[in-house]
């Protein structure tokens, strides 16, 4: 067990790094962020990118919560469809008016066809054939 008092150091540490919620070049130019962290070198450890996914969807459950609290109704797989392009795409799932109003009323043919027929789906390639298909037959 250590002896040293972890709670002043890291307020050192804190003090002498800064903490930064951006990616940024340190002084010698590594990619850096949160407290020094020199991610060109160190990278990230599976506990903490498994962090950063939990809060992503916490953050696109949120969304959708704030602008389409509908999707709550849906089935398992098609909520999951809602919250993976959200993560993907943020507010401009938004802009998908005819899926969204289609997937809304359960019309979830018309709602995989819109998802289809868009530029998103051109620009993510499997995703978008994957996404689709769940949304149309309600399996994965």
């Amino acid at each position: 067990m250590s002896t040293y008092d972890q709670s002043a150091l890291r307020a050192e540490l804190t003090r002498d790094e800064g903490r930064r919620n951006r990616i940024y070049r340190d002084t010698v130019g590594k990619t850096s962020g949160g407290v020094g962290r020199n991610l060109d070198d160190v990278g990230l450890m599976d506990d903490e990118i498994d962090l950063m996914l939990t809060n992503d969807i916490a953050r696109a459950e949120r969304f959708l919560d704030g602008n389409l609290p509908w999707w709550r109704q849906l089935d398992d797989v098609r909520q999951r469809v809602l919250l993976n392009m959200a993560f993907n795409m943020g507010g401009r799932l938004l802009g998908f008016h005819m899926m969204l109003t289609a997937a809304k009323a359960g019309d979830y043919e018309t709602a995989a066809n819109e998802m289809a027929n868009s530029n998103w789906a051109k620009q993510v390639g499997d995703r978008a054939d994957r996404l689709e298909k769940m949304m149309r037959t309600g399996g994965v």
